[in-house]
């Protein structure tokens, strides 16, 4: 009979993952490992700690996209190594970019869609940096044509997201921010005129508050600032910050003028990655007309290959998002958008009804006539036995994120707890949390925080 030898294996990297060396102890933390690891080891050690990460779907304080469809990972896995900057090297990267400028531009009713100016950014962040930028480089070049001082911009403000609070420092314009009228969740017209002068850079109109998810009135704003030109002679621009808004008012509130349908909005921007349905790290913004952004903060460069033009604030950053931006314009189109959006507010009407029915608290915004998102507020703050914050920690016991915070400038006593309601959060899912905000209510209202004295036992 034949014999057969049998070597006793040595450890290599087909071991266990869990049995090497880089899992027999706590992963580096401040310096690098001397030695190369197993990959599938490495791998593994670190979607362990991811796992102590909040759930993302269950994050319902973010407006931020948590779920896309198979195709839009593909997509971004081809476009891992493309550099959204370099347009000679990736010029059809570059050319989906354009096409997405332009689509935006149509979607918000730009005069001149075809050739008007605007941009991919990391986010509305920078989109918003970049609108104001412009809003300041023109207001101080008009002051210089005649002859006057540029030395104090001003930017009037409702209640804004901390976005436009850094463009202020960072760029050093005063920010003047409208206090809320008691009864108010945003900017009103009326209140602008106590706030411009001939300083003014721009007022932000916001489509879709952070706080509340409501629309501030644009045309309402841009009406009263053509009155104030017309008493006084200044000329106001006005810069809409729809980073949320700019992806949902088209398609679900289509009468709604907001856009470049007025003649006083300059510009726009929008966060392809909230309502966009995008993967986070995109954003746009796009101007009136091509006038309207100074050729001087337009820079050029030669040394990736062409002369090619840039206006950001980053400069090397991935193309993946702005292709899956694309992908979602095709796929969806105003058909799609309509559907998901309209889903989505049918969902946050279920959840208002739900709140509203539990007593103690009073809806605020039921995701009707602007996001589809809930907030809400407790109807008697000094009589209740708990706060939205004790309803914030309860939920969170099941993996909700819920958050609860006060109100901007002029209500910062008034504490509100807020959901969105995003593509990939569906019905059953609001429902389950309106059961779970019950249970909350029901244990807090009887003085119960969770905490028992007795180890309970598992039901299998």
């Amino acid at each position: 009979m034949a014999l057969h030898q049998t070597n006793r294996p040595t450890a290599g990297p087909f071991d266990d993952v869990y049995a090497l060396p880089i899992s027999a102890r706590a992963l580096p933390k401040y310096r690098m490992p001397d030695k190369v690891s197993d990959a599938r080891a490495v791998r593994a050690l670190i979607h362990d700690e991811l796992g102590l990460d909040g759930n993302a779907s269950q994050n319902l304080a973010t407006f931020c996209t948590t779920w896309a469809e198979p195709e839009v990972h593909s997509l971004m896995d081809e476009c891992l190594g493309k550099n959204m900057i370099d347009k000679d090297e990736y010029p059809q990267t570059a050319e989906i970019e354009s096409r997405c400028v332009h689509m935006l531009a149509d979607l918000w009713n730009s005069p001149d869609g075809a050739t008007t100016l605007g941009c991919s950014t990391t986010g509305s962040s920078e989109a918003s940096m970049l609108g104001g930028l412009a809003l300041k480089w023109r207001w101080r070049a008009r002051r210089r044509a005649e002859g006057k001082p540029t030395d104090r911009p001003n930017l009037v403000v409702g209640p804004v997201q901390v976005c436009w609070e850094k463009f202020a420092r960072y760029f050093d314009v005063e920010l003047r921010q409208v206090p809320l009228e008691k009864d108010a969740v945003g900017l009103r017209p009326h209140q602008l005129r106590e706030y411009v002068d001939e300083n003014t850079i721009g007022v932000v109109a916001i489509l879709g508050v952070t706080y509340t998810c409501v629309y501030e009135p644009v045309a309402g704003i841009a009406a009263e600032l053509d009155r104030i030109q017309a008493d006084t002679g200044l000329d106001i621009p006005v810069h809409v910050d729809a980073a949320s808004g700019g992806f949902v008012a088209p398609f679900l509130h289509p009468e709604l003028v907001w856009d470049f349908r007025l003649p006083r909005v300059a510009s726009i921007n929008a966060s392809g990655h909230k309502y966009g349905m995008a993967p986070l790290g995109v954003g746009w913004v796009v101007w009136r007309s091509a006038d309207l952004l100074p050729e001087d903060l337009v820079f050029r460069v030669s040394y990736l290959g062409g002369d090619m033009p840039t206006f950001a604030l980053n400069f090397s950053r991935p193309g993946g998002e702005v292709v899956a931006q694309y992908y979602n314009l095709l796929r969806l189109g105003r058909e799609g958008y309509t559907k998901v959006h309209g889903a989505c507010a049918g969902t946050a009407r279920m959840l208002a009804g739900e709140v509203a029915g539990m007593g103690p608290f009073t809806v605020l915004y039921d995701g009707q006539t602007a996001l589809p998102a809930v907030t809400w507020t407790l109807t008697d703050d000094a009589a209740s036995p708990f706060t939205l914050y004790d309803v914030s920690d309860q939920l969170r016991r099941r993996g909700w994120q819920v958050p609860a915070y006060p109100l901007a400038l002029g209500r910062e006593d008034t504490v509100v707890q807020r959901v969105l309601v995003r593509h990939g959060t569906s019905y059953d899912k609001i429902a389950l949390l309106a059961s779970d905000l019950r249970a909350a209510v029901g244990l807090l209202s009887r003085g119960r925080t969770g905490h028992v004295a007795e180890q309970p036992g598992f039901h299998h």
